[in-house]
């Protein structure tokens, strides 16, 4: 088992709103001590389910005292430094798939939680300068970045958007530390939608541009940066992204480097779910190529890549794949299982 699926227990040390319909919770190890290590970008899973807490006994996706365990992934926004406990900032998402609600309903300070990682997908990379773009709760991984960019001496801006000034976590705390001149705090109701163009100014070299948030605050932000140098823009998505023109879904054969096992995958079932009609267990969170989970070595073969989490250069790698979205365009594809 990779070190990024083992599994901890952790207690809801406290619980406090931040922003209308966002609730952070602090974590902590139950007889204290000392929590695992992390990096700004990094997100844990909490796997969600029945009980005080998180239910800690059976596998997300398996019933339990006649309700469903899930997982769900959100960003730590704490002080990576502070070995003692873990931050998260959970917005109820109306519509969602519950997993919000869950947290906002039915944990509470002293609950155990289950837990899995961190993993980090978004790491931040050393660069003299930063432009920081958050939407709504995608604010949660950019503050540890905005903390280490500091400490750096790297030069940021942050241009911070929202639906109402009351709805936008941890703003006023940001503006409160770091003044108006490098946090722009732009809610839409006050500014109207972000002025991505003007934030960004011409494209040039030395300037890392990190964003989190909605959907479509990221393909906006894709589109503006288009002229800018290859490896500026770095995106953390929470939805998958619509992948325009993929190759039509067909069968190929999965083989297994470990065991030499040979499994066919159907055109309509996934990696993923074939190899469980064949016994296989691969771990797997978002099933949508978001999380990052189910990340799998390729040995040999060309993968089909569907997710919305590498970058181009590691597509055209081709040494690792999202199983759970993933397919393949050779007829045979060897994992690393």
């Amino acid at each position: 088992m990779r070190a990024q699926e083992q599994t901890e227990d952790l207690v809801v040390q406290q619980r406090e709103p931040v922003a209308d319909g966002v609730v952070c919770l602090t974590l902590a190890r139950p007889g204290g001590g000392t929590v695992p290590g992390w990096e700004p970008g990094a997100h844990i899973d909490l796997l969600l389910g029945p009980g005080p807490g998180l239910g800690a006994g059976a596998e997300p996706g398996s019933p339990a005292g006649g309700e469903e365990h899930f997982v769900r992934q959100y960003s730590l926004c704490g002080d990576p430094g502070d070995p003692s406990t873990l931050r998260i900032a959970v917005l109820r998402a109306p519509g969602g798939r519950g997993g919000s609600a869950y947290v906002h309903d039915r944990i509470g300070p002293g609950d155990v939680v289950r837990t899995r990682g961190p993993r980090n997908h978004f790491a931040l990379v050393d660069s003299p300068q930063y432009l920081f773009v958050a939407g709504g709760i995608g604010i949660t991984p950019i503050m540890p970045m905005i903390e280490k960019a500091e400490a750096a001496g790297a030069g940021w801006t942050l241009l911070y958007g929202g639906r109402t000034r009351s709805s936008m976590a941890f703003a006023a705390q940001l503006a409160d530390r770091y003044g108006d001149d490098r946090v722009m705090i732009r809610p839409e109701d006050e500014f109207g939608l972000l002025d991505l163009a003007g934030f960004l100014g011409a494209p040039r070299d030395g300037v890392a541009i990190y964003c989190c948030g909605p959907e479509p605050l990221l393909a906006a932000l894709e589109q503006q940066a288009g002229p800018w140098p290859a490896g500026t823009l770095h995106l953390e998505r929470f939805s998958p992204k619509e992948i325009a023109d993929a190759p039509a879904a067909g069968e190929f054969v999965v083989e297994l480097a470990r065991s030499g096992t040979a499994v066919t995958v159907p055109a309509d079932r996934s990696i993923v779910d074939a190899l469980a009609d064949a016994g296989v267990q691969v771990p797997t969170s978002c099933r949508e190529g978001t999380c990052g989970t189910c990340e799998t070595a390729v040995v040999s073969g060309v993968p089909d890549h569907r997710d919305s989490l590498l970058t181009e250069d590691e597509r055209e790698g081709g040494t690792v794949l999202m199983p759970c979205v993933s397919r393949a365009l050779s007829p045979v594809l060897v994992l690393d299982l």
